[in-house]
């Protein structure tokens, strides 16, 4: 794992939570309006593998796309960066170390939703290896506003053609 990532700890539930409000509360690159309790997050840190930055600046955290077994191989992601760390490649160590953990779990796709109201997102998805594969428009409501559902997914591992003779 590279050095400026690890594994979540109880004791990051605090910024976690912070961080993750204040996007809640003050942008539209999430639809969600209800805040995160840390008691919550303090759950998915027990439940799920999150990562996050070294020194609080960021987390991401994948989870089932939908319920049911046919999916299983498929997760989607959640990834955000404080503000002051934006634009320092920060969010591409943390989201290709989610990417490997994902692969070495065996899953088959990532997905990425993302708000038409956050194209730098796509930018950066698309810098990865996501790929644009649905757009919806105005399935989300905030702030009294209609906003766009951007779907992206990446490929992690290949599927099983059955050829052996590779």
């Amino acid at each position: 794992m590279h050095s400026l990532v690890s594994y979540a700890a109880q004791r990051d539930a605090e910024w976690i939570t912070a961080l993750w409000n204040d996007i809640i509360a003050h942008t539209l690159v999430t639809f969600t309006t209800r805040l995160k309790r840390i008691d919550e997050v303090r759950d998915m840190i027990e439940d799920q593998s999150v990562l996050v930055l070294n020194d609080a600046k960021g987390f991401a955290v994948f989870g089932p796309f939908r319920a049911g077994p046919g999916y299983a191989g498929t997760v989607e992601h959640t990834i955000y960066i404080d503000p002051g760390a934006r634009g320092q490649g920060l969010g591409a160590v943390l989201l290709t170390e989610l990417i490997t953990l994902a692969e070495l779990e065996a899953h088959h796709v990532m997905v990425a939703g993302i708000s038409g109201a956050n194209p730098g997102a796509v930018r950066f998805h698309e810098r990865l290896g996501f790929e644009t594969v649905g757009h919806m428009p105005q399935v989300g409501f905030k702030n009294d506003q209609w906003l766009d559902l951007i779907l992206m997914q990446k490929m992690l591992n290949p599927p099983d053609t059955g050829d052996t003779q590779g």
